[in-house]
C-alpha cells in the first residue's frame, strides 16, 4: 500500500464533532471544547477537516455523492467529452443531465453544492480559531484555509454564477442565509491574494503554496477575462516557478507520476486493504463493466466527437476546423474479438495518423489497455447498441495493470474505490493559460504563446507511445509536431483552445472552457447533431437544445427551499 498523507474525513470528525456542516444547517456541539482546541494541534486538525471535503466525502452531506467529487467527471457528460455511459435507465438523473433535461430538484446539482459549501464552512471554522489564539505565528495556516476557501468559492462561482458568499462573521453568528445576488469574484480574488502573501513557497504534497495560490488567481482572472491582469501571474509561475511537465503524459494519472513535479494541487487519493474511506468514491462509477478486473459500472465514455480530434494533418499538426469531416474507425455495433483472437473481418481499424496523446485517454478496440492486453470491443462495454454510450472506454486514472495492489481500494457496495491522485490542476494547465493570456492580453504575444503551446506538444511528441501487442512498435500510426508559427492572433486563439482539449480531455475541464469563452450552446449543439451521426442514434431524438441558461447549473431548489427564500434561482429556471 502507498504511504502519504491521509486526510481522514472519519477520523476528523470524531475528534472534532463538527462534519455537519450543510449549507443552512448548524453544526452540532463538538466533542472537544473551543478551548481545548486553541492550539496548533486544533488548527492543524481543522486545517485537515477542511482539506478533507476536496474528496467530497464527508457526514451527513445532501445530494448525490458521485457528484460531489473535486474531479467533476459528470459535467464532460453535459460537454462533447463524454457519454454518461452505462445502460440509458441506470441513474435517471444523469440521463437527465447528458440529455439536457434539467430539473432544479437533481440531485447531481445538489451533491458538489453541498460538499463546496461544506468546505467554505471549515475553511471559516479554521479562520475563526486562528482569531481566538493570541500567540503563536500561524501565517501557513491562514493561507491554506484562505486558499482553500477561495478555490470551493472559485467551484461554486464556475458552477452556479449567482452564489452566497460566507463569511466567518456568518460562521460565528450562525448566519448562513445570505443572499446570492451575484458573483463573488472580489471575495474569492481577495483569498487567493492574501493567501499569496502568506504561504511559503515551499513544495509539500498535498497541501497549498504560494505558486500555487498564484496560478490560482491568475486563473480566477482568466474566466473573467482580466487577460493582463491573468497573463502576469500565470506567465510568472510559468516560467518562475518549480513546476515542469512530467516526461511522460501518463504519469500524470497513474501511481508512478503521483506528487510529481507536473502535479500542482493534487487531490490525495489512497486504498488500503479494507473498505478504502481516503480512496475515489466520486470516481466509483468510471470502471469497465466488466474488463480485465471485472469492475463495476461501465459509466464516462468518451465519445467518437473526442476521439476524432485526436486525428492529424499528415505534418503532425491537428485538423483544427474540420476534424469532424472524418471519423477514426470505431467498432461501435461490432461483437467483440473472437475466440480465437482474431479481429471480426468487418472491422478495419485507423490508419490515418494519429495524435499519440489519444490513446492514453480514450480505450479503443484492439488497442492495450493500460497493460491489461488488448481492449476486445463490446464484452467490456456494459452498455448495449441501443443505448446512448457508443464503444470507447475512459483511461486516465484508471489503474496500469503492474499497479493494481496499490491503487484498487474498495468502497461499501463492493465497488472500486481507487487511489490515484486527481490533479485539479497540473502545470500544462499553467503552461496553456499563460497562453491563452498572451494571445488575449492588450498587447498579444504570439511568440511566447507558441512556446507555451509547443512545450505541451513536444512533451507528446518525445513520451513513450502505447505499443501494439508484441511491444515492438507504436500501436498507431502515431504523427504530432509542434507549431512552426501562429501567424494571426485568430489563429492562435484556435490553437490554445484545441490544445487544451486534446491535453485535458476527460479530465472535467471541458465544460466550463466552452461557458467562459461563450461558446458552449454552439459548440454543443453542433456535436449532438454529429454524434448521433456517428453512431446511429435514433435515441438522440431524446436530446433537448442546449440554451442560454445552461451555462450556469440551477441554483438546487433544496437550497433555496431551506434558506426559507433567501436565496433566488439563476435565470431560464
Amino acid at each position: 500500500m502507498k504511504k502519504k498523507l491521509i486526510y481522514s474525513t472519519i477520523l476528523t470528525c470524531m475528534m472534532l464533532g463538527a462534519c455537519s456542516d450543510d449549507f443552512t444547517e448548524i453544526a452540532p456541539t463538538g466533542a472537544l471544547s473551543d478551548e481545548a482546541l486553541q492550539n496548533a494541534t486544533g488548527v492543524d486538525l481543522k486545517l485537515t477537516a477542511a482539506y478533507s471535503v476536496l474528496d467530497g466525502e464527508r457526514i451527513n452531506r445532501q445530494g448525490e455523492g458521485v457528484s460531489a467529487g473535486g474531479d467533476n467527471w459528470w459535467t464532460d457528460v453535459i460537454a462533447d467529452d463524454a457519454h454518461r455511459g452505462s445502460t440509458d435507465s441506470d441513474n435517471t438523473e444523469l440521463f437527465q443531465l447528458e440529455t439536457l433535461d434539467w430539473q432544479t430538484g437533481n440531485s447531481w446539482f445538489l451533491g458538489r453544492w453541498s460538499a463546496l459549501f461544506g468546505g467554505v464552512n471549515r475553511c471559516n471554522a479554521v479562520l475563526e480559531l486562528i482569531s481566538q489564539i493570541p500567540d503563536g505565528d500561524f501565517s501557513q495556516q491562514r493561507g491554506e484555509a484562505l486558499f482553500l476557501r477561495g478555490y470551493y468559492n472559485f467551484e461554486l462561482q464556475k458552477f452556479y454564477g449567482n452564489v452566497p458568499f460566507i463569511s466567518v462573521e456568518n460562521l460565528t453568528n450562525k448566519e448562513f442565509n445570505q443572499p446570492n445576488p451575484g458573483p463573488i469574484w472580489a471575495q474569492i480574488e481577495a483569498d487567493f491574494q492574501e493567501a499569496m502573501s502568506l504561504l511559503s513557497s515551499d513544495v509539500v504534497n498535498g497541501r497549498a503554496n504560494s505558486w500555487i495560490a498564484e496560478a490560482f488567481l491568475g486563473k480566477a482572472y482568466l474566466y473573467q477575462e482580466k487577460w493582463d491582469d491573468a497573463f502576469t501571474l500565470l506567465n510568472n509561475v510559468a516560467s518562475e516557478g518549480p513546476y515542469s511537465l512530467n516526461p511522460e503524459f501518463v504519469n500524470n494519472f497513474n501511481f508512478a507520476g503521483e506528487n510529481s513535479s507536473e502535479s500542482m494541487f493534487a487531490i490525495q487519493f489512497v486504498s488500503d486493504d479494507g473498505r478504502s474511506f481516503n480512496g475515489n468514491g466520486a470516481g466509483t462509477l468510471n470502471f469497465p463493466g466488466g474488463g480485465p478486473l471485472g469492475t463495476c459500472c461501465g459509466f464516462y465514455q468518451p465519445t467518437q466527437d473526442l476521439v476524432n480530434i485526436y486525428q492529424t494533418d499528415g505534418t503532425g499538426l491537428p485538423l483544427l476546423n474540420n476534424y469532424y469531416d472524418t471519423d477514426v474507425t470505431s467498432d461501435y455495433g461490432l461483437a467483440s474479438f473472437e475466440e480465437d483472437g482474431e479481429t471480426p473481418t468487418d472491422f478495419t481499424p485507423f490508419e490515418g495518423p494519429l495524435d499519440p496523446r489519444l490513446d492514453y485517454t480514450v480505450s479503443r478496440r484492439g488497442i492495450d489497455y493500460n497493460g491489461f492486453g488488448l481492449n476486445p470491443g463490446k464484452e467490456w462495454i456494459r452498455a448495449g447498441f441501443t443505448d446512448i454510450s457508443g464503444p470507447y472506454l475512459p483511461k486516465k486514472n484508471i489503474y496500469q495493470a503492474d499497479e493494481v495492489d496499490a491503487n484498487r481500494g474498495t468502497g461499501g457496495w463492493g465497488s472500486d474505490w481507487s487511489g490515484i491522485n486527481y490533479n485539479v490542476m497540473r502545470f500544462a494547465d499553467v503552461l496553456l493559460m499563460a497562453a491563452e493570456a498572451a494571445v488575449e492580453k492588450s498587447t498579444p504575444d504570439l511568440p511566447l504563446a507558441l512556446s507555451y503551446v509547443n512545450q505541451v506538444r513536444e512533451r507528446a511528441k518525445s513520451m513513450t507511445y502505447v505499443q501494439n501487442e508484441a511491444g515492438d512498435a507504436a500501436a498507431a500510426n502515431y504523427q504530432i509536431e509542434p507549431y512552426g508559427t501562429f501567424a494571426t492572433q485568430e489563429f492562435a486563439r484556435d490553437a490554445v483552445r484545441f490544445e487544451r482539449r486534446l491535453e485535458f480531455g476527460m479530465e472535467g475541464h471541458r465544460l466550463f472552457d466552452l461557458r467562459r469563452w461563450g461558446i458552449a450552446q454552439e459548440t454543443i449543439n453542433a456535436y449532438i447533431a454529429r454524434e448521433a451521426e456517428d453512431i446511429s442514434q435514433s435515441n438522440y431524438g431524446r436530446f433537448g437544445t442546449y440554451t442560454e441558461k445552461f451555462d450556469l447549473f440551477p441554483i438546487p431548489i433544496n437550497a433555496i427551499d431551506q434558506s426559507g427564500g433567501v436565496l433566488t434561482q439563476n435565470p431560464g429556471y
